[in-house]
């Protein structure tokens, strides 16, 4: 597991430098941080802030949709695997409070390289609050 986050930091200081979900180096990105787990699960926690707001004290549903894209794209990354999303799809459940931790978990669900179809979900309190299906295409870099 340790290898997958060496992996994965090293793709993304390559490929994602100054991104706006992961990159540490934006400004004005939200510098998520990841943690491997077993059976190819990835996941990352994070805090909204009122800058992400959409409705009052609910975060962005463009906001909720960037973070998972965010988490698919790293686990690939913790692969070694380097690759865009061809399409993504949210289903937003319930609304996403502002100021409540977030966990997002993401794990790869079928692969026929160059496609790789991903899923992920965003948790608060334990209650699944969105979820989403991706494909993204390899690419080289």
């Amino acid at each position: 597991m340790e290898s997958d986050l060496y992996k994965l930091k090293s793709v993304q200081a390559r490929v994602h430098p100054f991104c706006l979900v992961c990159s540490g180096s934006n400004p004005y990105g939200l510098a998520l941080t990841f943690e491997s787990c077993s059976g190819g699960l990835l996941r990352a926690c994070f805090q909204a802030n009122p800058t992400l707001e959409g409705y009052e004290g609910l975060l962005h549903g463009g906001a909720t949709a960037a973070l998972l894209d965010g988490i698919m794209t790293n686990c690939l990354f913790a692969e070694g695997i380097v690759a865009v999303t061809a399409e993504l799809t949210v289903r937003y459940r319930e609304p996403v409070l502002i100021g409540l931790e977030i966990q997002l978990t993401s794990w790869i669900d079928n692969r026929y390289p160059p496609l790789f179809n991903l899923r992920a979900e965003l948790k608060q309190d334990n209650c699944v609050k969105a979820t989403a299906s991706a494909k993204f295409m390899q690419r080289n870099a």
